[in-house]
């Protein structure tokens, strides 16, 4: 058949007045039209005419061709007006180019104009049809995601739950979750889908209560998280568990102000209501010369006459009557969600597993002791990462006289670090922070005493009670030293972070307004902290007004950050605030609209708020302002860190060393803990940038990227860690690359070795200390105690399982995976000194042939007489080579045996056991498993286990509880013991130490 080579022939048809040889064009055009698309579109206004011809029988047949033409000329809004013409001729079930191109033009166009508020009722019913076509070819193919996704897109609630209803249920609700917080970028409708989704949790054949759970956190809803939690605690003991694994999730990714909330809609504690409070001790008769002991010194006595009361003096609190098994159940959610059984199971984790080496702090130490003194801060914040909540001071109390080398600031910030290294001790943190603490009648070093109560702040970090606020307050309000100030300012917004106290606000409102720089840059921070996320606007408008009043740039910087985190996760809501920053003449608040976009979007990926940092990072004409729109690309895309590296990478080699600085500083924190080997290349060239302060951010980024990483899961960590150690050696290196290098020490070994860097929890929830934490820590840049804060960040990785009493039996799981993939890396070995051993003299034969004759010749008379020789040394030792062939051959023979042991497949692990992320998915119970964990999905950290033989012994893994005990009475007493904890012989040495600079 002879091919045709033009459609000339079939286009003159289109001029005939008989319609059936019009539709006999038609056809044939239709089918033509792939080849000959450029000749038919000299003539498709005779197609369009016979479109619109209503008397025309098949306007349909020829709006489809009319719409390919359009297609072919890359007209595509004209092709999809015509297509959806076409009617039933548009065939979506084909699987051609054409029909797969409009069909998503279509929905995109759907989608935008179900978007728009103002246009989303007048849709056309053409276009709504095709999509309705599509979504039921999507749900007879089985393609649920892919109508979930246009339901979510196109703001369709009942889009996504037909494809939910009719697709695997549990598995889809998951993918609709993840969706819901990464695509849609209307707060409103996300919060109409999380209803939604409870719901639909609650529909299933076994409730998912967990993820319910999860939606009610994302909704800010407390109260129907109390009654979830008191639903489960009146039905059987597996839902006992759920309750008790919902409130540990709860205490772990909530704002205390949440969290205080469901406490209040809950019913009061049983236990507290049923306890009898112990009598009052009476206060020890003063003595000559002794000043009356304050409200510190009170409580210090009365903790140490607790904890050495003898059995028959302790009160009528054992004499209460029983409780019941519902009240014991609630008592024991009262105890989760205050937050003081995981900082006691967190402690004992970081203390039993500590791998900190401290010959990396020791070898830094004696290279950088005698410069500068910003190099005795770098060490102090190292030692206190390395060491986060290990409760170990071992490196101070081993290096006393450098500590003494501490001043001004520098004593602020070696003191405030006992607070990373005491994270989470609550019970103990006045006693074990004495001997710094503001006393009344006393002065001390006001460095000192002002970064006890910073300190006292980072131990009870997102925990603070009502009674130590209420001692960091009164130490605030009760000095004029603005040093004082600014540790009790740091140290009451660390502790009531996201509280939303109006008393604890006024405090900080009062010290801002004294309009000192020092004490005044803290309070507009902690003001920012107290009222975290809460969108406060009578707060913004008093922190507002006050930033363009103030002449001191340091109270701006505070404020500026202050007001960046009232706003955190408001979205949209923040859209306003970020205009009015957006154009302000002061580029210090501009930086802080920066800021302000980072915090409200955090880890939702919002396009607009990408395109305007993106926007801001090349034509703000402030180095400041640019540096932070990049590093705001950090916070806003931390729950995609695959795109971050190709979304920076330009801005990576600006020009600007300001802005390649911001970009290493968004690096490491959206991939923190990842080792994404995209971003480390990105980091590499960085780290021999000839601008100091680029250097010093990609060393840190890498830190952060390869924290609990080792050199089997990235090849990257052994060169790093040698990069670091070659430039602190190195006495030309800059200040600046120096500092970086021993920061990225310390966070590389972060808590012993045993906690990430994160800002999104296990569950995919964004961690609200560690993006706050991460956010503070970024402005080191102005101030270095702002380091400290990046301890808000370090997550625990541990394995921590319990039973029903909340206690931790002893029971294995398997971690498939070879144990040198996840394993520590190994310590450091000292250099060892061999001692040099003395080798016998070799004696030449012509040397004792010479001695031989000369005895000869002394003996008179004895000419004619032949002594024998004294056996020489070599004939008196073995055989040359027997012993070092011996030694040989043992070695051979160990290699031998090395070379037969094959590293086993798997590893069997116990409770309280390290497993970091990259491990999780490799995590197995074992089929015959005692315990097993209530969470279908394991995601590490505390997790409740159901007991399958409850009517065996339990064997509960033994408990530091007895040593803390111990250090508590050391330190009521000053004695200094060895103990998981600091003693107050220990602090006071270190005081002592401090206070001779």
């Amino acid at each position: 058949m002879v091919q045709l080579t033009s459609a000339a022939g079939v286009i003159s048809l289109l001029d005939e007045t008989e319609p059936e040889l019009k539709i006999y064009a038609l056809e044939q055009l239709d089918s033509l039209v792939a080849h000959f698309w450029a000749e038919i579109a000299d003539s498709v206004s005779k197609i369009e005419i016979l479109y619109e011809d209503e008397a025309f029988k098949q306007r349909e047949l020829a709006a489809l061709v009319a719409s390919k033409v359009y297609y072919h000329l890359g007209e595509f809004d004209e092709s999809l007006t015509f297509a959806l013409g076409a009617g039933t001729h548009f065939d979506i079930n084909s699987k051609s180019e054409y029909v797969e191109t409009i069909i998503a033009k279509c929905i995109d166009k759907y989608i935008a104009l179900r978007n728009d508020s103002l246009q989303s009722s007048q849709i056309d019913k053409r276009m709504e049809d095709v999509v309705a076509r599509m979504l039921d070819r999507c749900y007879r193919d089985g393609e649920y995601r892919q109508a979930i996704g246009i339901g979510l897109e196109a703001l369709r609630l009942d889009v996504i739950e037909k494809a939910v209803v009719q697709g695997n249920k549990r598995e889809l609700l998951g993918y609709v979750l993840e969706c819901s917080l990464t695509i849609v970028q209307e707060l409103e409708f996300r919060n109409k889908v999380l209803h939604l989704l409870v719901d639909l949790y609650g529909s299933l054949e076994e409730p998912d209560y967990i993820s319910a759970s999860q939606c009610f956190l994302y909704l800010n809803d407390p109260v129907h998280s109390a009654e979830l939690l008191l639903k489960l605690l009146k039905q059987d003991e597996y839902h006992v568990l759920l309750a008790y694994q919902i409130a540990f999730d709860l205490e772990a990714n909530a704002t205390q102000e949440f969290i205080q909330n469901v406490i209040n809609a809950l019913p009061a504690n049983p236990s507290a209501a049923s306890a009898v409070p112990p009598p009052p001790v009476p206060p020890a008769p003063a003595t000559e010369g002794t000043s009356v002991p304050n409200s510190t010194d009170a409580m210090e006595t009365d903790e140490s006459t607790s904890l050495v009361q003898p059995e028959s003096t302790i009160t009528p609190a054992a004499a209460a009557p029983a409780l019941s098994a519902h009240d014991e159940c609630l008592s024991k959610i009262h105890r989760i969600l205050s937050g003081d059984i995981t900082v006691k199971l967190h402690l004992d984790f970081l203390f039993r597993n500590n791998h900190t080496d401290l010959l990396i702090l020791k070898k830094t130490k004696d290279i950088l002791e005698t410069r500068s003194s910003v190099f005795h801060q770098s060490i102090t914040v190292a030692n206190a990462f390395m060491n986060a909540g290990t409760t170990s001071d071992e490196f101070l109390r081993q290096n006393l006289q450098w500590l003494a080398k501490a001043y001004n600031w520098t004593k602020f910030i070696a003191t405030a670090g006992l607070g990373v290294i005491h994270k989470g001790q609550i019970t103990l943190s006045r006693a074990l922070l004495s001997p710094y603490l503001p006393k009344e009648g006393v002065h001390g070093s006001p460095y000192s005493e002002g970064g006890s109560l910073f300190a006292l702040g980072l131990i009870h970090a997102n925990h603070g009670d009502d009674d130590v606020v209420g001692f960091i307050s009164n130490a605030l309000t009760g000095t004029q030293n603005e040093t004082i100030q600014h540790g009790a300012c740091l140290g009451l917004g660390v502790a009531g972070m996201a509280s939303g106290k109006e008393d604890t606000y006024t405090a900080l409102k009062n010290v801002l307004f004294s309009d000192s720089a020092v004490a005044g840059e803290a309070a507009g921070l902690a003001m920012g902290l107290v009222q975290l996320g809460t969108g406060n606007a009578e707060a913004l408008n008093d922190m507002l007004q006050y930033a363009h009043e103030t002449q001191h740039e340091k109270i701006i910087r505070g404020l500026a950050i202050g007001i960046s985190l009232i706003m955190y996760g408001q979205e949209e809501k923040a859209d306003l605030l970020i205009e009015s920053l957006s154009t302000d003449k002061d580029p210090i608040l501009r930086y802080s609209c920066m800021y302000t976009v980072a915090m409200a979007y955090s880890g939702t990926g919002n396009n607009k708020a990408i395109k305007r940092l993106l926007h801001v990072a090349v034509s703000d004409v402030n180095d400041d302002v640019r540096r932070a729109a990049v590093t705001a690309l950090g916070f806003v895309l931390f729950r995609s860190p695959n795109q971050v590296p190709r979304i920076v990478q330009l801005l990576s080699e600006s020009y600007n060393p300001h802005v390649r600085q911001g970009a290493t500083l968004a690096l490491g924190i959206a991939c923190a803990g990842t080792a994404l080997p995209e971003a480390l290349e990105l980091l590499e060239p960085m780290t021999k940038d000839a601008v100091d302060f680029v250097r010093q951010g990609a060393l840190m980024a890498m830190a952060m990227i390869l924290v609990q990483h080792n050199e089997a899961t990235s090849p990257a960590v052994e060169t790093t860690r040698k990069k670091f150690e070659s430039i602190i050696a190195d006495k030309r290196e800059e200040t600046m690359a120096l500092f970086g290098s021993v920061l990225g020490q310390g966070i590389i070994d972060a808590g012993g070795r045993n906690v990430t860097i994160s800002l999104r929890g296990a569950a995919g929830i964004p961690n609200m200390r560690a993006v706050v934490g991460m956010a503070v820590f970024s402005q080191f840049w102005y101030w270095y105690p702002y380091t400290l804060f990046l301890s808000l960040a370090f997550t625990p990785t541990g394995m921590i399982g319990l039973n029903k009493d909340l206690e931790t039996p002893k029971f294995d799981f398997i971690s498939q995976a070879k144990p040198s993939l996840f394993a520590y890396p190994p310590q450091t070995k000292p250099l060892e000194t061999k001692e040099i051993e003395k080798v016998a003299t070799a004696v030449l034969s012509t040397t004792a042939k010479a001695a031989a004759r000369a005895r000869k010749a002394a003996k008179d008379g004895e000419a004619m007489e032949t002594d024998k020789e004294p056996p020489s040394a070599t004939e008196a030792a073995p055989p040359a080579g027997t012993e070092l062939t011996a030694v040989t051959e043992e070695k051979k023979d160990d290699n031998a045996e090395k070379k037969k042991k094959k590293e086993p497949n798997f590893e069997v692990l116990e409770n309280l056991s390290r497993v970091v992320p990259a491990q999780l998915k490799y995590i197995k119970f074992r089929d015959n498993s005692r315990y097993v964990p209530v969470k279908k999905a394991f995601t590490g950290g505390i997790v409740m286990l159901n007991d399958k033989r409850p009517s065996e012994p339990v064997e509960l893994v033994a408990s530091h509880s007895a040593r803390a005990s111990s250090t508590a009475n050391a330190v009521t007493t000053g004695a200094a013991v060895s103990t998981p904890t600091a003693t107050a012989g220990t602090a006071a040495g270190e005081s002592a130490a401090m206070d001779t600079a």
